[in-house]
């Protein structure tokens, strides 16, 4: 239900997730958008409602993985729930680029001359 419509929609739907999630360890998956049907600018919506279902157990949605502050915020929320460990994902997707000439921060390693 939209959350223009009906107030506690979401809280109902987050109930519902984490119920799911706990007590019959089953998958759960929602179209992302049904939230923010009829309010403006609902891209900063459907990214709240997916970062907020992700905590309660969401394991999938319905979204447009193009959209990329959307995809941003459920990188973001799997690296706080703990889905990315060490961070890996997120850091190979957004750590800067070496300038050239620089080795990523690491030190060069020179071969040691063979003993004759």
């Amino acid at each position: 239900m939209p959350i223009g419509a009906i107030n506690t929609a979401v809280r109902q739907v987050m109930t519902l997730v984490r119920r799911l999630q706990n007590e019959l360890k089953v998958n759960t998956t929602c179209g992302a958008s049904n939230v923010s049907f009829g309010l403006p600018n609902r891209d900063g919506v459907n990214a709240a409602f997916l970062t907020m279902a992700i905590a309660a157990g969401l394991t999938s949605a319905i979204t447009n993985p193009l959209h990329e502050p959307t995809m941003q915020a459920v990188m973001g929320a799997d690296v706080m729930m703990g889905h990315d460990p060490h961070c890996a994902k997120w850091i190979k997707k957004y750590r800067e680029p070496a300038a050239e000439g620089e080795n990523n921060g690491k030190r060069e390693r020179r071969r040691s001359r063979s003993k004759r």
